[in-house]
């Protein structure tokens, strides 16, 4: 193996998702009918390899992903504060995780770097960082 190709996010409705997943920077690569019900949906950040696709139909249980159920996918970024921004624009919530809960509107310091944390329509748990 040399690199990590696509990361399949279970969501619940394309549409929705793709929308949520622009609004943040991805770009529409493939959207293409696997079936008469199902769409093949791929995106990218711009100047990446590495791929997202937004599934809600998984045909064998063995390898199914209930929407809202992907944790801990990290996005890296130069300028964590003008990404908020863009968050905020699209009211999308985001914050820290602390011992008292979720405290939103933040933005937490690491000795690694900055952090914040949020989610998409369907409740999958995204992070972004600077370093």
């Amino acid at each position: 193996m040399n690199r990590i190709e696509v990361i399949s996010i279970p969501v619940s409705d394309q549409q929705r998702s793709k929308a949520f997943y622009q609004n943040i920077g991805f770009e529409l690569m493939v959207e293409n009918p696997m079936d008469e019900h199902n769409y093949w949906v791929q995106m990218k950040l711009p100047g990446t390899s590495t791929t997202i696709s937004l599934v809600q139909h998984f045909p064998f249980p063995e390898i199914a992903m209930q929407p809202g159920t992907m944790k801990g996918l990290i996005f890296k970024t130069e300028d964590i504060h003008a990404f908020v921004k863009t968050l905020r624009e699209h009211n999308i919530s985001y914050g820290t995780f602390t011992d008292s809960g979720f405290a939103e509107g933040e933005i937490s310091q690491t000795p690694w770097g900055q952090f914040t944390h949020f989610f998409d329509p369907d409740g999958n748990g995204l992070s972004v960082h600077q370093e």
